[in-house]
């Protein structure tokens, strides 16, 4: 019987690793698609993946009170079907003909496109919700449950790489032809992922952590100041890890047919986009190797202070610095904007760790606004998009390097629990 145990468990755990890579899979999935869409309709390239992040918004609490009235496994359930949904959707929206016209200068197919990335962006702030706290409980807390939850982090950032790479080499050439047509191989691989992992969760026996929904709160986690900075700070930093590989992208793909090259030139923008998240997988696993030795304070200094200079380095440099890279010549200062990865790997896990601690029973209600404030993924980069489009993409980057400085200011002094008076049992 424990041999059998212990086989449904590594089921269970390999189940919420897809998860986790499902989770990176459709989120990174709007960036690239915005490709699409941006071409055909003005102002229209991160108008998915706004939507995406909305989602957040409104529900990033409740899938966090779903988790005590509804236990583990359903919640997780639930944010699977919606999943497979919102895929479906984005597929609907390949097969709509773009004549007919809704409103203004946008027509009926980009309308279910972005109603498919909001229903999606519901699934993925529910499995968010779900996957770190389910695979610690899998791994029995403690070292291994920490294991457990890096190597997740790691397939959630091989996802994120592998997918603006294969929107590119789908697409190919971005052309007034390109149409989500093209793309429908991944959203039916998105689609069967959600299915079989569905099915298998169904069918384990997953025991559920004791309810906390009896616990009583005096405050709110917001009394805390390291907090309310914390839920700032994450605000910033999806915007932050977001909008770096997206304008990347845009960017890549913009000089490329500046230059004339069209054929390619979505392949060689995405293939950037995913070097980002290949190196945020890289630092995620080398952050797991030194956080024994290696304060999270410190490293939150040293990434965001990093980034800084990076950014600064790609900004000065002249455009016409050229290099050649995947078959095209792009501006060397792209170089430092992908080696951004591996200062970004280790924010989240860095700004949530200082935030909560000291939080006692007001860690989980904390949890959830850090949730609904990955909402910051769509805000920031649409007005980084913006500042993009009037004054060109590099000039976008001076609002990241503004982000970062927040994020430097937190690690350095807004982290401290200046309220300890708070009782917390």
């Amino acid at each position: 019987m424990e041999n059998n145990k212990q086989q449904r468990n590594w089921v269970a755990i390999i189940t919420m690793f897809a998860l986790f890579a499902m989770v990176g899979f459709v989120t990174n999935m709007a960036a690239p698609f915005g490709n699409i869409w941006g071409f055909k309709y003005e102002s229209a390239g991160m108008l998915g993946n706004l939507m995406n992040f909305t989602a957040y918004l409104f529900m990033g609490i409740p899938a966090g009170n779903m988790l005590t009235t509804k236990g583990y496994k359903k919640t997780a359930l639930i944010g699977m079907a919606i999943g497979v949904v919102g895929l479906l959707i984005q597929y609907l929206s390949s097969i709509v003909g773009a004549d007919v016209i809704v409103t203004g200068n946008y027509a009926l197919n980009l309308f279910i496109y972005l109603l498919g990335a909001l229903v999606c962006g519901f699934s993925v702030c529910i499995l968010n919700t779900v996957v770190n706290p389910m695979l610690n409980l899998l791994g029995g807390g403690g070292n291994v449950g920490n294991q457990l939850l890096q190597i997740g982090g790691s397939c959630n950032s091989l996802a994120g790489t592998l997918t603006p790479m294969l929107v590119g080499v789908l697409i190919g050439t971005v052309t007034p032809d390109t149409a989500m047509s093209d793309v429908t191989p991944l959203l039916f691989v998105g689609i069967a992922v959600f299915v079989i992992a569905l099915v298998i969760v169904g069918r384990l026996k997953i025991e559920e952590p004791q309810s906390v929904s009896n616990v009583t709160y005096e405050r709110s986690p917001l009394a805390f100041r390291h907090c309310l900075l914390g839920v700032v700070a994450i605000f910033f930093y999806v915007g932050i890890e977001i909008g770096i590989p997206a304008q990347l992208n845009f960017y890549v793909t913009q000089c490329q047919w500046m230059d004339g090259v069209f054929e390619g030139s979505a392949a060689v923008g995405g293939s950037l986009a995913a070097l980002y998240w290949l190196l945020m997988m890289f630092g995620r696993m080398g952050s797991s190797a030194i956080s024994g030795k290696v304060s999270t304070k410190t490293q939150l200094i040293a990434a965001s202070a990093a980034a800084i200079v990076l950014i600064l380095v790609a900004i000065m440099l002249p455009e016409d610095m050229k290099m050649s890279l995947y078959g095209g010549d792009v501006p060397v200062k792209c170089v430092f904007l992908f080696l951004c990865g591996l200062c970004t790997s280790v924010m989240w896990g860095g700004i949530f760790n200082l935030s909560t601690e000291g939080l006692g029973k007001y860690t989980a209600k904390a949890s959830g606004l850090f949730m609904t404030m990955v909402v910051g993924g769509g805000i920031m980069p649409v007005i980084q998009d913006a500042i993009a489009k009037a004054s060109g993409a590099i000039v976008s980057y001076w609002l990241v390097v503004a982000m970062l400085a927040y994020i430097l200011f937190y690690a350095l002094a807004g982290c401290k629990n200046v309220n300890k008076d708070i009782p917390v049992e």
